[in-house]
């Protein structure tokens, strides 16, 4: 039997959503999202958002440095130009500071501009301060004292929504019943559910077919025997 012809696909880039209306609230990021909508009421100029990969940090983050007209920096790309930058800044996004690497010298003075100049800092990792492996005892000792807020992982109702809002961020068209088979065969990270989108929309493009259950169940290697796409 001669299988189908194969469409040649390219990889585009696909930007997700970070719209206010995107944000998918549960009990899993609850705390987070309130603790970011209270701003500019913080406790203390700065909090620590933390949470495993793909848990939402960036949707939540993205939320209030709009909201906060604030400056965004990675961590691992911090230099003299954002110093700069962050200190003429009202508010300061700082975001996978668990990355910074050897720039802990120069997030430290991040941090204490933004709390001389009276500035607000969110900073996101995927841990807190004593599992970032820092060598500088007063950057740990400053980061220490930021409230700190932890999202964490989706449950099957969140993973299912998560993964409709995915294939919807790519134009892809998906069965709820399609969506009910993957979300408690994944793993419970919102990583995850990128990683099935991403391949499930490349098989599709190559086939020339939309995303079945049958489909997914060949990447899950769950298909029931006999299965027939649908």
């Amino acid at each position: 039997m001669i299988a189908p012809p194969r469409q040649l696909t390219l990889d585009w880039p696909h930007q997700p959503s970070f719209a206010p209306e995107d944000f998918l609230p549960a009990p899993s990021n609850r705390e987070a999202f309130d603790a970011i909508a209270r701003w500019p009421d913080w406790t203390s100029r700065m909090l620590l958002l933390v949470g495993p990969e793909g848990s939402g940090k960036s949707h939540l983050a993205a939320l209030w440095a709009r909201k906060a007209a604030a400056i965004t920096v990675p961590a691992d790309r911090l230099g003299e130009a954002e110093i700069k930058a962050c200190a003429e800044s009202p508010a300061v996004l700082i975001e996978d500071a668990d990355r910074v690497g050897e720039g802990e010298a120069l997030l430290f003075h991040i941090v204490n501009a933004a709390v001389q100049n009276q500035s607000s800092a969110l900073i996101t990792a995927r841990a807190a301060p004593d599992g970032w492996g820092l060598q500088t005892p007063d950057v740990l000792s400053r980061l220490r004292l930021a409230p700190l807020v932890r999202l964490g992982a989706p449950d099957v109702e969140l993973t299912e929504a998560v993964l409709l809002k995915l294939f919807s961020d790519r134009q892809l068209q998906v069965e709820p019943r399609v969506v009910a088979f993957i979300a408690p065969r994944i793993e419970r990270s919102l990583a995850a559910a990128r990683e099935i989108v991403a391949a499930l929309d490349r098989e599709a493009l190559s086939r020339g077919r939309r995303v079945t259950r049958a489909m997914a169940a060949e990447f899950l290697r769950e298909a029931p025997p006999g299965e027939e796409a649908s």
